[in-house]
Protein backbone atom coordinates (compact mmCIF):
# COMPACT_ATOMS: atom_id res chain seq x y z
CA UNK A 1 0.00 0.00 0.00
CA UNK A 2 1.31 3.45 -0.89
CA UNK A 3 2.07 5.84 1.94
CA UNK A 4 1.22 8.82 -0.26
CA UNK A 5 -1.55 10.88 1.35
CA UNK A 6 -4.97 10.55 -0.28
CA UNK A 7 -6.33 13.49 -2.20
CA UNK A 8 -9.40 13.62 0.04
CA UNK A 9 -7.21 15.12 2.77
CA UNK A 10 -7.19 18.48 1.00
CA UNK A 11 -10.95 18.35 0.46
CA UNK A 12 -11.52 17.54 4.12
CA UNK A 13 -9.34 20.38 5.43
CA UNK A 14 -10.55 22.70 2.69
CA UNK A 15 -14.13 22.08 3.80
CA UNK A 16 -13.17 23.02 7.37
CA UNK A 17 -11.70 26.29 6.13
CA UNK A 18 -14.73 27.02 3.97
CA UNK A 19 -17.27 26.21 6.70
CA UNK A 20 -15.38 28.34 9.21
CA UNK A 21 -15.61 31.32 6.85
CA UNK A 22 -19.36 30.77 6.46
CA UNK A 23 -20.30 30.12 10.10
CA UNK A 24 -17.40 31.39 12.19
CA UNK A 25 -17.97 35.13 12.11
CA UNK A 26 -19.41 35.46 15.62
CA UNK A 27 -17.54 36.90 18.61
CA UNK A 28 -19.82 35.91 21.48
CA UNK A 29 -18.98 32.98 23.73
CA UNK A 30 -20.90 29.71 23.69
CA UNK A 31 -21.97 29.82 20.03
CA UNK A 32 -22.99 26.40 18.73
CA UNK A 33 -21.55 27.30 15.31
CA UNK A 34 -18.10 27.75 16.85
CA UNK A 35 -18.40 24.43 18.65
CA UNK A 36 -19.42 22.75 15.39
CA UNK A 37 -16.39 24.18 13.58
CA UNK A 38 -14.05 23.11 16.40
CA UNK A 39 -15.36 19.54 16.40
CA UNK A 40 -15.14 19.39 12.60
CA UNK A 41 -11.56 20.71 12.68
CA UNK A 42 -10.42 18.23 15.33
CA UNK A 43 -12.05 15.24 13.61
CA UNK A 44 -10.67 16.24 10.21
CA UNK A 45 -7.19 16.71 11.64
CA UNK A 46 -7.41 13.31 13.34
CA UNK A 47 -8.22 11.74 9.97
CA UNK A 48 -5.18 13.42 8.41
CA UNK A 49 -2.97 12.39 11.34
CA UNK A 50 -3.95 8.75 10.72
CA UNK A 51 -1.70 8.78 7.65
CA UNK A 52 2.05 8.66 7.64
CA UNK A 53 3.29 12.26 7.66
CA UNK A 54 4.21 13.62 4.26
CA UNK A 55 6.15 16.55 5.68
CA UNK A 56 8.07 17.13 8.88
CA UNK A 57 6.76 19.89 11.14
CA UNK A 58 9.34 22.40 12.47
CA UNK A 59 10.29 21.46 16.03
CA UNK A 60 10.24 25.10 17.15
CA UNK A 61 6.61 25.40 16.04
CA UNK A 62 5.65 22.19 17.83
CA UNK A 63 7.30 23.38 21.03
CA UNK A 64 5.54 26.73 20.84
CA UNK A 65 2.13 25.13 20.34
CA UNK A 66 2.79 22.63 23.10
CA UNK A 67 3.70 25.37 25.57
CA UNK A 68 0.58 27.35 24.65
CA UNK A 69 -1.66 24.34 25.34
CA UNK A 70 0.24 23.61 28.55
CA UNK A 71 -0.28 27.18 29.76
CA UNK A 72 -4.04 26.94 29.18
CA UNK A 73 -4.17 23.59 30.98
CA UNK A 74 -2.22 24.99 33.93
CA UNK A 75 -4.88 27.65 34.41
CA UNK A 76 -7.54 25.00 35.14
CA UNK A 77 -5.44 22.77 37.40
CA UNK A 78 -6.18 23.12 41.17
CA UNK A 79 -3.22 24.72 42.95
CA UNK A 80 -2.62 25.39 46.68
CA UNK A 81 -4.30 28.61 47.77
CA UNK A 82 -1.08 29.70 49.48
CA UNK A 83 0.57 29.96 46.06
CA UNK A 84 -1.65 32.94 45.24
CA UNK A 85 -0.72 35.03 48.27
CA UNK A 86 0.34 38.49 47.09
CA UNK A 87 0.00 37.59 43.40
CA UNK A 88 -3.33 39.28 42.73
CA UNK A 89 -6.17 41.23 44.40
CA UNK A 90 -8.56 39.29 46.63
CA UNK A 91 -11.40 39.92 44.20
CA UNK A 92 -9.45 37.93 41.60
CA UNK A 93 -8.24 34.98 43.66
CA UNK A 94 -9.94 32.59 41.26
CA UNK A 95 -12.50 29.85 41.66
CA UNK A 96 -12.17 27.36 44.51
CA UNK A 97 -12.09 23.63 43.89
CA UNK A 98 -14.81 21.35 45.28
CA UNK A 99 -16.06 24.11 47.58
CA UNK A 100 -12.81 23.96 49.52
CA UNK A 101 -10.51 26.90 50.06
CA UNK A 102 -7.17 25.09 50.19
CA UNK A 103 -7.09 24.79 46.39
CA UNK A 104 -7.77 27.43 43.78
CA UNK A 105 -7.51 27.83 40.02
CA UNK A 106 -5.45 30.43 38.23
CA UNK A 107 -8.47 31.11 36.05
CA UNK A 108 -11.18 33.26 37.63
CA UNK A 109 -13.66 31.55 35.31
CA UNK A 110 -12.77 27.93 34.59
CA UNK A 111 -15.61 27.43 32.12
CA UNK A 112 -14.43 30.25 29.87
CA UNK A 113 -10.86 28.98 29.98
CA UNK A 114 -11.99 25.47 29.00
CA UNK A 115 -13.86 27.04 26.08
CA UNK A 116 -10.70 28.88 25.02
CA UNK A 117 -8.68 25.67 25.36
CA UNK A 118 -11.00 23.87 22.94
CA UNK A 119 -10.70 26.84 20.60
CA UNK A 120 -6.89 26.63 20.75
CA UNK A 121 -6.84 22.86 20.25
CA UNK A 122 -9.06 23.08 17.16
CA UNK A 123 -6.96 25.82 15.54
CA UNK A 124 -3.70 24.04 16.41
CA UNK A 125 -4.99 20.71 15.08
CA UNK A 126 -6.01 22.32 11.78
CA UNK A 127 -2.63 24.07 11.51
CA UNK A 128 -0.66 20.86 12.14
CA UNK A 129 -2.84 18.91 9.72
CA UNK A 130 -2.12 21.39 6.92
CA UNK A 131 1.60 21.11 7.69
CA UNK A 132 1.41 17.38 6.94
CA UNK A 133 0.05 17.88 3.42
CA UNK A 134 2.13 17.97 0.28
CA UNK A 135 2.88 21.37 -1.22
CA UNK A 136 0.39 20.76 -4.04
CA UNK A 137 -2.34 20.00 -1.52
CA UNK A 138 -1.54 23.11 0.53
CA UNK A 139 -1.89 25.19 -2.64
CA UNK A 140 -5.15 23.39 -3.39
CA UNK A 141 -6.68 24.76 -0.17
CA UNK A 142 -6.54 28.29 -1.58
CA UNK A 143 -9.71 27.88 -3.74
CA UNK A 144 -11.65 26.88 -0.61
CA UNK A 145 -10.46 30.09 1.03
CA UNK A 146 -11.45 32.12 -2.03
CA UNK A 147 -14.92 30.53 -2.04
CA UNK A 148 -15.42 31.56 1.58
CA UNK A 149 -14.28 35.11 0.83
CA UNK A 150 -16.56 35.29 -2.22
CA UNK A 151 -19.58 34.15 -0.18
CA UNK A 152 -18.85 36.80 2.44
CA UNK A 153 -18.28 39.41 -0.25
CA UNK A 154 -21.57 38.60 -1.98
CA UNK A 155 -23.42 38.76 1.33
CA UNK A 156 -21.80 42.12 2.08
CA UNK A 157 -22.58 43.50 -1.38
CA UNK A 158 -26.23 42.52 -1.05
CA UNK A 159 -26.45 44.09 2.41
CA UNK A 160 -24.87 47.39 1.39
CA UNK A 161 -26.98 47.66 -1.75
CA UNK A 162 -30.34 47.15 -0.01
CA UNK A 163 -30.41 49.67 2.85
CA UNK A 164 -28.50 51.38 5.61
CA UNK A 165 -29.88 48.95 8.20
CA UNK A 166 -28.01 45.80 7.20
CA UNK A 167 -28.28 43.77 10.41
CA UNK A 168 -29.56 40.22 9.83
CA UNK A 169 -31.11 38.44 12.80
CA UNK A 170 -32.04 34.77 13.05
CA UNK A 171 -29.96 33.27 10.26
CA UNK A 172 -27.04 32.45 12.58
CA UNK A 173 -26.80 32.43 16.41
CA UNK A 174 -25.40 35.96 16.27
CA UNK A 175 -26.53 39.15 14.58
CA UNK A 176 -24.86 39.52 11.19
CA UNK A 177 -23.59 43.06 10.68
CA UNK A 178 -21.36 42.76 7.63
CA UNK A 179 -20.88 39.90 5.20
CA UNK A 180 -21.35 36.84 7.41
CA UNK A 181 -19.66 38.48 10.41
CA UNK A 182 -21.03 40.00 13.59
CA UNK A 183 -18.38 42.73 13.52
CA UNK A 184 -17.76 44.99 10.53
CA UNK A 185 -14.07 45.33 11.47
CA UNK A 186 -13.60 41.56 11.32
CA UNK A 187 -15.36 41.42 7.96
CA UNK A 188 -12.93 44.09 6.77
CA UNK A 189 -10.03 42.05 8.16
CA UNK A 190 -11.06 39.05 6.06
CA UNK A 191 -11.18 41.28 2.98
CA UNK A 192 -7.75 42.82 3.39
CA UNK A 193 -5.96 39.56 4.30
CA UNK A 194 -7.32 38.16 1.04
CA UNK A 195 -5.65 40.87 -1.04
CA UNK A 196 -2.10 39.37 -1.17
CA UNK A 197 -3.53 36.05 -2.34
CA UNK A 198 -5.65 37.76 -4.99
CA UNK A 199 -2.55 39.61 -6.21
CA UNK A 200 -0.65 36.30 -6.21
CA UNK A 201 -3.48 34.63 -8.13
CA UNK A 202 -3.56 37.42 -10.71
CA UNK A 203 0.15 38.03 -11.24
CA UNK A 204 1.61 34.56 -10.76
CA UNK A 205 -1.13 32.15 -11.77
CA UNK A 206 -1.84 33.77 -15.11
CA UNK A 207 -5.29 35.17 -14.20
CA UNK A 208 -4.61 38.90 -14.42
CA UNK A 209 -8.13 39.89 -15.49
CA UNK A 210 -10.02 37.90 -12.85
CA UNK A 211 -7.43 38.83 -10.23
CA UNK A 212 -7.80 42.54 -11.06
CA UNK A 213 -11.59 42.31 -10.87
CA UNK A 214 -11.33 40.51 -7.54
CA UNK A 215 -8.97 43.17 -6.20
CA UNK A 216 -11.32 45.97 -7.26
CA UNK A 217 -14.26 44.21 -5.63
CA UNK A 218 -12.34 43.80 -2.35
CA UNK A 219 -11.34 47.47 -2.27
CA UNK A 220 -14.89 48.63 -3.00
CA UNK A 221 -16.27 46.39 -0.26
CA UNK A 222 -13.73 47.79 2.19
CA UNK A 223 -14.89 51.30 1.38
CA UNK A 224 -18.53 50.28 1.72
CA UNK A 225 -17.88 48.59 5.08
CA UNK A 226 -16.46 51.86 6.45
CA UNK A 227 -13.95 50.36 8.89
CA UNK A 228 -11.23 53.02 9.21
CA UNK A 229 -8.53 50.54 10.19
CA UNK A 230 -9.70 48.17 7.46
CA UNK A 231 -9.62 50.88 4.82
CA UNK A 232 -6.11 52.05 5.69
CA UNK A 233 -4.70 48.55 6.12
CA UNK A 234 -6.36 47.49 2.86
CA UNK A 235 -4.60 50.32 1.06
CA UNK A 236 -1.22 49.53 2.61
CA UNK A 237 -1.42 45.79 2.03
CA UNK A 238 -2.43 46.29 -1.60
CA UNK A 239 0.53 48.54 -2.32
CA UNK A 240 2.96 46.21 -0.56
CA UNK A 241 1.50 43.14 -2.25
CA UNK A 242 2.00 44.59 -5.71
CA UNK A 243 5.52 45.78 -4.93
CA UNK A 244 6.59 42.80 -2.84
CA UNK A 245 5.15 40.06 -5.02
CA UNK A 246 5.66 41.54 -8.49
CA UNK A 247 9.45 41.71 -8.29
CA UNK A 248 9.74 38.43 -10.18
CA UNK A 249 6.37 38.54 -11.90
CA UNK A 250 5.79 38.16 -15.63
CA UNK A 251 3.14 40.86 -15.56
CA UNK A 252 3.92 43.79 -17.80
CA UNK A 253 4.93 47.15 -16.40
CA UNK A 254 1.78 48.62 -17.91
CA UNK A 255 -0.41 46.29 -15.85
CA UNK A 256 1.38 47.27 -12.65
CA UNK A 257 0.99 50.95 -13.60
CA UNK A 258 -2.77 50.51 -14.08
CA UNK A 259 -3.00 48.94 -10.63
CA UNK A 260 -1.16 51.84 -9.04
CA UNK A 261 -3.44 54.36 -10.80
CA UNK A 262 -6.40 52.51 -9.35
CA UNK A 263 -4.76 52.65 -5.93
CA UNK A 264 -4.42 56.42 -6.24
CA UNK A 265 -8.16 56.75 -6.84
CA UNK A 266 -8.81 54.42 -3.92
CA UNK A 267 -6.61 56.55 -1.67
CA UNK A 268 -8.93 59.51 -2.19
CA UNK A 269 -11.90 57.42 -1.12
CA UNK A 270 -10.00 55.98 1.83
CA UNK A 271 -9.01 59.40 3.10
CA UNK A 272 -12.65 60.49 3.30
CA UNK A 273 -13.30 57.64 5.72
CA UNK A 274 -10.84 59.00 8.29
CA UNK A 275 -12.02 61.69 10.68
CA UNK A 276 -9.31 62.73 13.09
CA UNK A 277 -11.89 63.91 15.63
CA UNK A 278 -13.27 60.40 16.19
CA UNK A 279 -10.14 58.25 15.99
CA UNK A 280 -9.91 57.97 19.79
CA UNK A 281 -12.63 59.73 21.81
CA UNK A 282 -12.49 59.93 25.62
CA UNK A 283 -14.24 56.59 25.89
CA UNK A 284 -12.37 54.59 23.26
CA UNK A 285 -9.47 52.27 22.61
CA UNK A 286 -7.02 54.48 24.50
CA UNK A 287 -9.09 54.20 27.67
CA UNK A 288 -9.50 50.44 27.15
CA UNK A 289 -5.73 50.09 26.86
CA UNK A 290 -4.99 52.15 29.98
CA UNK A 291 -7.46 50.17 32.08
CA UNK A 292 -6.17 46.85 30.74
CA UNK A 293 -2.58 47.83 31.56
CA UNK A 294 -3.68 48.57 35.14
CA UNK A 295 -5.04 45.03 35.31
CA UNK A 296 -1.85 43.56 33.84
CA UNK A 297 0.26 45.28 36.50
CA UNK A 298 -1.61 43.49 39.31
CA UNK A 299 -1.84 40.10 37.55
CA UNK A 300 1.36 39.98 35.51
CA UNK A 301 2.66 36.69 36.91
CA UNK A 302 -0.26 34.38 36.21
CA UNK A 303 -2.93 36.40 34.44
CA UNK A 304 -6.62 36.03 35.18
CA UNK A 305 -7.28 33.07 32.89
CA UNK A 306 -7.99 32.95 29.18
CA UNK A 307 -11.48 34.09 28.28
CA UNK A 308 -11.94 36.10 31.46
CA UNK A 309 -11.10 39.58 30.24
CA UNK A 310 -14.65 40.87 30.53
CA UNK A 311 -15.06 39.58 34.09
CA UNK A 312 -11.74 40.97 35.35
CA UNK A 313 -11.74 44.24 33.41
CA UNK A 314 -14.74 45.56 35.34
CA UNK A 315 -12.72 45.63 38.57
CA UNK A 316 -10.30 48.19 37.14
CA UNK A 317 -12.79 50.46 35.40
CA UNK A 318 -13.16 54.04 36.56
CA UNK A 319 -16.62 55.01 37.78
CA UNK A 320 -16.82 57.71 35.12
CA UNK A 321 -16.28 55.07 32.43
CA UNK A 322 -19.21 52.81 33.42
CA UNK A 323 -22.13 53.11 30.99
CA UNK A 324 -25.03 51.00 29.78
CA UNK A 325 -22.71 49.36 27.26
CA UNK A 326 -19.83 47.37 28.75
CA UNK A 327 -16.34 46.59 27.48
CA UNK A 328 -16.10 42.99 26.27
CA UNK A 329 -12.59 43.15 24.79
CA UNK A 330 -9.51 45.35 25.08
CA UNK A 331 -9.51 46.00 21.31
CA UNK A 332 -5.81 45.18 21.52
CA UNK A 333 -5.15 41.46 21.25
CA UNK A 334 -1.70 41.68 22.79
CA UNK A 335 -2.84 43.54 25.89
CA UNK A 336 -5.81 41.22 26.30
CA UNK A 337 -3.70 38.06 26.04
CA UNK A 338 -1.17 39.56 28.48
CA UNK A 339 -4.00 40.33 30.94
CA UNK A 340 -5.39 36.81 30.65
CA UNK A 341 -2.14 34.85 30.51
CA UNK A 342 0.41 36.96 32.38
CA UNK A 343 4.14 36.88 31.73
CA UNK A 344 4.07 33.31 30.27
CA UNK A 345 1.64 34.44 27.56
CA UNK A 346 3.77 37.51 26.83
CA UNK A 347 6.84 35.30 26.36
CA UNK A 348 4.90 33.00 24.02
CA UNK A 349 3.76 35.94 21.90
CA UNK A 350 7.30 37.28 21.66
CA UNK A 351 8.62 33.81 20.78
CA UNK A 352 6.10 33.52 17.95
CA UNK A 353 7.03 36.93 16.54
CA UNK A 354 10.73 36.07 16.70
CA UNK A 355 10.08 32.72 15.02
CA UNK A 356 8.03 34.40 12.28
CA UNK A 357 10.68 37.01 11.49
CA UNK A 358 13.57 34.53 11.69
CA UNK A 359 11.79 32.22 9.26
CA UNK A 360 11.44 35.07 6.78
CA UNK A 361 15.11 36.02 7.14
CA UNK A 362 16.54 32.51 7.20
CA UNK A 363 14.55 30.71 4.52
CA UNK A 364 14.02 31.54 0.89
CA UNK A 365 10.30 32.09 0.42
CA UNK A 366 8.02 30.90 -2.35
CA UNK A 367 5.70 33.58 -3.76
CA UNK A 368 2.62 32.16 -2.03
CA UNK A 369 4.58 32.16 1.23
CA UNK A 370 5.31 35.86 0.71
CA UNK A 371 1.59 36.46 0.25
CA UNK A 372 0.84 34.53 3.45
CA UNK A 373 3.49 36.47 5.34
CA UNK A 374 1.96 39.79 4.28
CA UNK A 375 -1.52 38.65 5.30
CA UNK A 376 -0.34 37.38 8.68
CA UNK A 377 1.66 40.56 9.29
CA UNK A 378 -1.26 42.86 8.65
CA UNK A 379 -3.62 40.68 10.66
CA UNK A 380 -1.16 41.02 13.54
CA UNK A 381 -1.05 44.78 12.98
CA UNK A 382 -4.84 44.94 13.00
CA UNK A 383 -4.76 43.09 16.33
CA UNK A 384 -3.24 46.24 17.84
CA UNK A 385 -6.62 47.97 17.54
CA UNK A 386 -9.07 45.06 17.51
CA UNK A 387 -9.54 41.36 18.29
CA UNK A 388 -9.90 39.62 14.88
CA UNK A 389 -8.40 36.32 16.05
CA UNK A 390 -11.27 35.86 18.51
CA UNK A 391 -13.46 34.71 15.61
CA UNK A 392 -13.28 31.15 14.28
CA UNK A 393 -13.29 32.38 10.68
CA UNK A 394 -10.18 34.51 11.03
CA UNK A 395 -8.47 32.11 13.45
CA UNK A 396 -8.71 29.26 10.92
CA UNK A 397 -7.54 31.62 8.18
CA UNK A 398 -4.63 32.63 10.39
CA UNK A 399 -3.79 28.95 10.98
CA UNK A 400 -3.82 28.21 7.24
CA UNK A 401 -1.57 31.17 6.44
CA UNK A 402 0.90 30.19 9.14
CA UNK A 403 0.93 26.64 7.81
CA UNK A 404 1.89 28.03 4.40
CA UNK A 405 4.69 30.08 5.97
CA UNK A 406 6.18 27.29 8.10
CA UNK A 407 5.63 24.43 5.63
CA UNK A 408 9.02 22.88 4.85
CA UNK A 409 7.89 21.53 1.51
CA UNK A 410 8.11 24.94 -0.16
CA UNK A 411 11.80 25.33 0.72
CA UNK A 412 12.53 21.80 -0.54
CA UNK A 413 10.71 22.54 -3.78
CA UNK A 414 12.74 25.72 -4.29
CA UNK A 415 15.94 23.75 -3.83
CA UNK A 416 14.80 21.21 -6.40
CA UNK A 417 13.98 23.97 -8.90
CA UNK A 418 17.71 24.53 -9.34
CA UNK A 419 17.92 21.04 -10.79
CA UNK A 420 14.83 21.09 -12.97
CA UNK A 421 13.24 23.02 -15.83
CA UNK A 422 9.85 24.63 -15.30
CA UNK A 423 7.35 24.03 -18.14
CA UNK A 424 3.72 25.05 -18.64
CA UNK A 425 1.34 22.17 -19.35
CA UNK A 426 -2.27 23.22 -19.97
CA UNK A 427 -1.97 26.06 -17.48
CA UNK A 428 -0.29 23.94 -14.81
CA UNK A 429 3.33 24.40 -13.80
CA UNK A 430 5.38 21.20 -14.08
CA UNK A 431 9.03 20.63 -13.12
CA UNK A 432 11.04 18.29 -15.37
CA UNK A 433 14.54 17.15 -14.34
CA UNK A 434 17.32 18.55 -16.47
CA UNK A 435 18.44 15.94 -18.94
CA UNK A 436 15.22 13.92 -18.77
CA UNK A 437 14.00 12.50 -22.04
CA UNK A 438 10.79 13.93 -23.44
Amino acid sequence: MSSRPSEWDKYLLGSVLFVSLLLGGGTASGLYTDTLIEILAILSAAAVFSHLPSQRSPHSVLWLLGLAVLLALLQIVPLPSAAFNGLRPKLLLGDTWAAETQFRFISVGVGRTVECLLYLLAVAAFFLAVLRLRVEQVNALLPFFFMGVICNGLAGAIQYSLSNDIAIVGLLPFTISAGLFANVNHFSALLFVSIPFVVYYGLFRGHLLSGSLGLIALLLLLLAAGSRAGVLIGLAITVLSVVFLSARSRASGFSVLVIFVGLSVYTIGAWTKVDADVIDPAFGRGEFARTTIDGIKENWITGVGFGNFQKAYQIYEKESMIFAKFVNHAHNEYLEVAFEGGIPAILLMLSYLVLLVSTLIKDRFDVIQKAAFLSVSFLLIHSLVDYPLRTEALAMTFAYMNAVIFHKGFAERLRRKNEVIEIDHNGDKLFVPIGASS
